[in-house]
This record gives C-alpha cells, structure tokens and sequence, in this order.
C-alpha cells in the first residue's frame, strides 16, 4: 500500500526536465528566472504607481505579482502537477513566506554576531531558503496522494528521487 505522504507522480516530467536531466537544476533555473521577474515587477509597480503607493505597498504588489508567476512556472516547468490549483497556490505561498520568516530571523546573525555585510550574509541566507524551499514545494506545495495519483489515473513513485529517468 502507497505512502500518501511520500507518493510521487511518474508521469511526464516538466518540460524545462528535458533540458536540465535533473528536477534540482530545473528548480534553479527556474528560480533564477523567478529573480528577474521579481526585479521586473518591482520595478514596473515602483515606476508606475509607487509615488501613490508608496515603496512597501510596492513590495506587497511585486511579491503577489512574483509569486503567481512563479506558481506557474514551478507547476509547469518543473513539477507538472494536475488539479488542486487553489490548494497548491496556498501552500506554495506558504512556504515562500516561511522562508521569508526564516530570512528575517537569520539576517541579524552574521551581520550583528559575525560582522558580515548585509549583501554577503543575504546570499548566505538566499542559498539555504532555495534549499528549503525545494523541498518544501516538491513535498508540500505540489505533493499528491496515492488515491488522488490514482484517480487521475497516474501511477505512484515510492522512491521521491530529484532526477527521472530519460
């Protein structure tokens, strides 16, 4: 009997897997990806409209903005999962805001404790929310359970490897 908790999809990888090999590199690119759009909708909603809005309102409309493109790109290129959109959107954002959490938490550290600058303590932090946040939207976000694999007609990986088979 299936694990629902640890049950993968076999089906067809996302489509940027046919050029990375692997899900973790897919993962990067697409969150290198993620860091332009993210830069873009900052600055077309500081450009537009942040002298009305102000810079943190801003930040508030470039960060729903990143996140629903991010949300299909990650659904898309390289999870490619079916179904659930709401529910997957919900936990995706909780898990971008859990590492914002973590971010918060951990920036002081270097730069009070350690004496780091703010930019190389923030890189330090960067890498291991990415980290996190691989593996929070591999098994949270897009996770799916054996009966709901099943009802689609999918089958059910057990092994959660992070690169598939060409």
């Amino acid at each position: 009997m299936s694990n629902p908790s640890s049950c993968r999809p076999e089906g067809q990888p996302g489509w940027l897997f046919s050029v990375a090999r692997d899900e973790r590199v897919a993962f990067l690119a697409v969150g290198a990806a993620n860091t332009g759009i993210g830069v873009f909708w900052f600055a077309f909603f500081h450009l537009t409209v942040g002298k009305f809005i102000g810079y943190l309102t801003v930040l508030v409309f470039s960060h729903v903005a990143s996140v629903l493109c991010a949300f299909v790109l990650y659904r898309k290129a390289v999870f490619r999962v079916h179904g659930h959109v709401w529910r997957d959107l919900l936990r995706f954002e909780s898990v971008y805001l859990g590492g914002l959490a973590i971010n918060f938490v951990l920036l002081p550290i270097p730069v009070e404790l350690l004496g780091w600058t703010v930019l190389v303590s923030q890189l330090v932090i960067v890498g291991l929310t990415a980290c996190l946040s691989y593996v929070g939207h591999k098994y949270f976000s897009f996770r799916r359970t054996a009966p709901e694999l099943v009802a689609r007609g999918e089958r059910c990986s057990q092994s959660g490897a992070d690169s598939r088979p060409g």
